[in-house]
């Protein structure tokens, strides 16, 4: 079952899938196939970014663009406000 959060980034994000073996020493081989559709060659620096739902293998670039589009469209400066403004009056009506 896929969980909820990732549903959407499953269905329309993920586009292949690919395995690797975890070697003695803690080594991964990224395949051949995903190293060219990424762009990545030998040096790439690539971040390990663990979340809730499992771990994230990026580029410090490719990360940025998926926080970016994460954060797109929110205010949260006014979220923040809500919140606070929501707090408080509920501690007024207390």
């Amino acid at each position: 079952m896929i969980p909820p959060g990732i549903a959407e980034w499953y269905f329309y994000g993920m586009s292949t899938t690919y395995a690797a073996s975890m070697g003695d020493r803690g080594r991964l081989v990224v395949p051949a196939g995903l190293r060219e559709r990424q762009h990545w060659e030998s040096g790439t620096a690539l971040l390990f970014i663990e979340t809730e739902n499992g771990v994230v293998l990026a580029t410090r670039e490719q990360a940025k663009r998926i926080v970016r589009a994460q954060l797109s469209g929110q205010d949260l400066v006014q979220q923040l406000l809500d919140e606070r403004r929501a707090a408080a009056g509920a501690e007024d009506a207390a």
